[in-house]
């Protein structure tokens, strides 16, 4: 069974094969603690623990969550590139290997759930073969093709975007990894500025933290990238324009939160609430208190009245749930999801949308 350890051993060895003063070229120490404090090296991280059980990580999984898988994604181990033939190793994390070998180091292009595939890509190629999602607007219409918007379905269960989707609100309309309404324009790729148009321009590729003395050094005036925002409208329709662009993005993810309870209780028919740690997400209010105690966050009760109006709106709502940072990489997009979201409840349940606007 192949290790991380081990195949950090190797990548270190071969630096150090090269001499000292390689080694302190490259600065192995300290990107060895960079990369210990972030979370591609959590072996405790369910990210990489899953499947222990199993005894394997299934090859739909493991391009991302063991580094053999993702050896086998980039055709490292002279299979083919861009699948995996072979089930991943447990407990191996994204190491050095990972993102080191020759194949990943040429890797520009990568395609995305919708089919779309996105070249020019450079060194932010291998975050985004992981960092896109498994699902698209694409999945959504599939799923829902010829159903009456407001029909209660048993073909249909919620349709979870996954985790950790930044490539995909990034790159927006490009690649739909969000859910685009028919005959409505979505915002492209963010591309923000030359000196942080990519992943590792704004996050230490190691430990993954971002560097935000680059952001407050470009917004001058704020102490607190969370106040940055160069968009000035009220979107979310409360009145206030004071705080950052995050904070239009929460407002207008709770009044979509608020309205996908309103439609599930008086048009599905069931009680609906979220539960933002435990899978399907979605469950049955069963006592009607508006929210997910631990005793409804179980999988038996997970929601099951789903028409494709809800379902295309609560798909939404995770894609934002799961990007923490879509007001950084793409708040349009963001915006323009939700907002969407929020009309489309609206013409079949009472909404206030008195103030919200789309940009």
């Amino acid at each position: 069974m192949t290790s991380v350890r081990f195949l950090f051993q190797l990548a270190a060895s071969a630096i150090l094969a090269s001499g000292p003063l390689a080694a302190e070229e490259f600065g192995l120490t300290e990107v060895t603690e960079a990369w210990l404090m972030g979370p591609h090296s959590d072996y405790h991280s369910p990210s990489f623990t899953h499947w222990n059980e199993d005894g394997e990580v299934p090859p739909a999984c493991a391009a991302c969550h063991s580094e053999t898988g993702m050896l086998d994604w980039l055709g490292a181990d002279d299979t083919a590139p861009l699948t995996v033939e072979h089930p991943g190793t447990i407990n191996t994390v994204i190491g050095c290997a990972s993102c080191h070998v020759s194949e990943a180091e040429a890797l520009d292009a990568v395609p995305f759930p919708s089919g779309v595939t996105i070249g020019g890509l450079g060194g932010s190629a291998t975050c985004t073969m992981c960092h896109q999602g498994r699902t698209s607007t694409d999945t959504v219409l599939s799923a829902t093709d010829g159903m009456d918007l407001d029909t209660v379905s048993e073909d249909l269960g919620f349709i979870n975007v996954h985790y950790g989707v930044a490539a995909a609100v990034m790159h927006g309309a490009e690649v739909r990894g969000g859910f685009q309404y028919p005959d409505l324009t979505y915002a492209g790729r963010f591309t923000h500025v030359a000196s942080a148009g990519t992943c590792v321009a704004c996050h230490e590729p190691h430990s993954t933290e971002v560097e935000t003395e680059g952001c407050i050094a470009c917004h001058q005036g704020v102490n607190d990238i969370t106040a940055i925002r160069t968009r000035h409208a009220d979107f979310d329709g409360d009145g206030s324009t004071s705080g950052g662009i995050i904070t239009e993005i929460e407002g207008l993810h709770a009044m979509l939160g608020e309205a996908i309870v309103t439609y599930g209780r008086e048009i599905a028919g069931t009680p609906i609430g979220y539960s933002s740690d435990s899978f399907p997400y979605f469950f049955n209010d069963s006592n009607g208190d508006g929210t997910i105690g631990p005793e409804e966050a179980a999988f038996p009760n997970r929601y099951a009245s789903w028409t494709p109006r809800l379902l295309m709106a609560a798909y939404n709502y995770q894609v934002v749930a799961k990007d923490g940072g879509a007001w950084v990489h793409n708040p349009a997009y963001a915006i323009q999801l939700l907002h969407d979201s929020i009309v489309s409840l609206a013409e079949r349940v009472d909404v206030d949308l008195a103030g919200v606007t789309r940009p």
